[in-house]
Parts: C-alpha cells; structure tokens; sequence
C-alpha cells in the first residue's frame, strides 16, 4: 500500500484568481445602477416640476416648524383648524412687515437709480490706478497686448430683471403654498396617526412614531432658534448702521435678518449690500467700509460662537454637508430652496439615525 504524503497543519493555500471572490459582484453593480438611475430621474422630476414641489415640500416643511405652535393653541382648547388660521396669518403679517421695511428704501432708491450710479462710479474711480498697475504688469510678462487704459467702469444692469424673475416666485405657487400651509397644520395629527397605522408591526409603527416626534421636535426647535437669532443679528444690524449714520438702519436690519436664513450666502450678500450703501452715501471711501467691516465681526461672533452654541448642542451639522445641501437645494429650486436646505439636511439626518442605527454593521475606526 503507498501512503500519500500529509501535508503540514500551517501550509497556506495556494493563492488563485479563479478561487477568490470579485470584489463587486453583478448583482450589487446592477443594483447600484438602478439606485443611481432612480435618483437621477427624481432630481429630473424634482427640476421639471418645481412649480409644483417646491411650494408643496415647502408647505410640509414649514407646516411641520409651526405645527408645535398648533398644538400648543388646540392645549388650550382652541380649535385645530382655528389655530392653522391664526398661526398662518400671523406669519403672513409678520412676513409683509418685514417686507414692507426692506421695500420702502428699495423703492426710493430705484427712483434714484441713474443718480446713484454715477456717484458710485465717481466713487470707484480710486481704483483707477490700481487697475492700470496691474494692466502694466500684464503688459511686462507678456500675458495680453497693451491696450489703452481705461477707467473702472460699472457694470450693466442687465441681469436686474432676470435676477427678480429668478427670485419672485408666481401668484400660483404663493397659493399653492398658503392653501397647502392651512391644511397640512389643521390635518397633521390625522396624517400622523395615518402613517403611523398604515405599519402592521408593532415596531415599525413604534419606529415611525420615534421618527415623526423627533422630526417635529427638531424642525420646531430649529426654526424658533433660528428666528430669535435671525432677529438678533437684524437688531444689531440696524444699531450698526444707526451709529455709523447709514441710511435707513430699519430696512438694513431688516434685510440682514432676512438674508441670515440662508446660510453662507446670505450674510456674503448683505456685506456687498451694506458696502455699496456704505460708498453711495458718504463722502469718503473709509467711512463707507465702516458699517460693512463691523457686520463682518457681527456675523463671525454670530457663525462661530452664538449660532454652535444654541444650536450645536441639539444639532450636529458638518459644515460641508451645509454648504452642499445648500448649493444643491438652492441650484435646483433658487432661493427658497436655499432656505429649505437645513430643514431638508436635518430630516436626512434623523432618517439615517433610525433607520441605519448605530448598533448596524458599521465601518472601522480609522
């Protein structure tokens, strides 16, 4: 009889292609491919038809910010569709008051235009020199052909009306939205107990119910945090301008306050707001920047320790996260997606939390 050698307990395997694993099967590209294809065609959807979605989502967002609010007036036996009425008007009148302020120097302005124009230019003709420096150094490196120097000029207002297409939105969707704000805050507990029921588990409706609370709780706290210090930022705004001597220190603050619901963007464009303001009205470059450089200190004190420490502690939002939503919602619906950015991110957020919970297969730490 041959006996047949026994191989070591510790010898390895022999490494083969053919016996390892692909790293990606076939199905999971397919999968992939259908995941990826399925959100191509709602952000389509979502583009298409933004007449539609956006005062709609909208209308959910804000009716779920307010919807505290109702409950709060129905504890104290006023009825729900009373309260939807009440707390929607008084949105409204808060919302024309602010307008009001920010509109009236607007339009006095707009009056003034061509004249404000040419005391701009006359005012940017400091940067003439600058300007011929820097044409002259092109000039000595070769980067362009000389050319005859000319004084800074302004640009044209063309894009002015684009710009207020692009930024008012239609008597449709204002409607669509109002109606829908009324209806989603008088039916919200319906819908709740609704969606809740439509599960047959007793932990999936549990699971549900967690998710609608913290939803509610988190959009209603976000957005009373946001307005008290929205309005802070306002008030200190108009005081700014006051003792600087801008014009108009209401309709500023007022228009600060607004701006700051859209971040990064808006405090960027109540800077070049206050700086044009600044140049136009005084006589002097430096007394102009006044107002513009204190806004500045203002918003980083606000950005870097009011705003994470009121809201830091309830919500944790990566920066970079913020400003992709807010790239993202603002290209796809304009302005008003910019505003709905946050919320949006912070409804994200509490649905991977309770549907990818922390105790799922999760990866290494680095």
């Amino acid at each position: 009889m041959r006996i047949l050698p026994v191989e070591a307990a510790g010898t390895p395997l022999s490494e083969s292609n053919a016996e390892q694993p692909p790293l990606i099967r076939r199905a999971e590209a397919v999968a992939f491919a259908l995941v990826a294809l399925l959100l191509i065609c709602v952000v389509a959807v979502l583009y298409v038809a933004k007449g539609f979605f956006l005062p709609v989502v909208a209308a959910f967002i804000v009716g779920t910010m307010l919807s505290p609010a109702a409950g709060f007036l129905e504890r104290h036996r006023i009825p729900r569709a009373v309260s939807a009425v009440l707390i929607v008007s008084a949105v409204c009148a808060g919302v024309t008051f602010i307008v009001g302020l920010i509109s009236s120097p607007l339009m006095e302005w707009s009056t003034h235009l061509p004249e404000l124009g040419a005391r701009l230019r006359d005012k940017l003709h400091v940067f003439d020199r600058p300007l011929v420096l820097w044409q002259e150094l092109q000039n000595m490196l070769g980067v362009s052909e000389s050319l005859p120097a000319a004084p800074f000029q302004l640009p044209k207002f063309d894009w002015v009306q684009p710009t207020v297409e692009f930024l008012s939105p239609t008597f449709t969707e204002f409607l669509l939205f109002f109606a829908t704000l009324v209806l989603f805050i008088a039916s919200w507990r319906d819908l709740r107990r609704t969606l809740i029921m439509n599960f047959a588990e007793h932990d999936a409706r549990l699971r549900t119910l967690r998710i609608l609370n913290e939803i509610e709780g988190q959009l209603g706290g976000y957005l009373l945090m946001v307005t008290a210090i929205n309005l802070g930022v306002g008030a200190a705004t108009g005081i700014i301008c006051a003792l600087t001597g801008m014009p108009n220190p209401a309709g500023l603050g007022a228009l600060a306050a607004t701006l700051n619901f859209f971040p990064i963007i808006g405090p960027v464009a109540m800077f070049v707001t206050l700086t044009v303001v600044g140049v136009i009205s005084f006589s002097t470059l430096s007394a102009g920047l006044i107002a513009p450089l204190a806004f500045v200190g203002l918003t980083f004190l606000e950005g870097h320790f009011v705003t994470p420490t009121i809201i830091g502690r309830r919500l944790e939002l990566n920066a970079l996260a913020v400003f992709m939503a807010l790239a993202f919602w603002t290209w796809l619906w304009g302005p008003m997606g910019g505003f709905l950015s946050s919320p949006l991110l912070i409804v994200a957020l509490i649905l991977k939390e309770h549907l990818f919970p922390v105790h799922s297969p999760q990866l290494p730490p680095d």
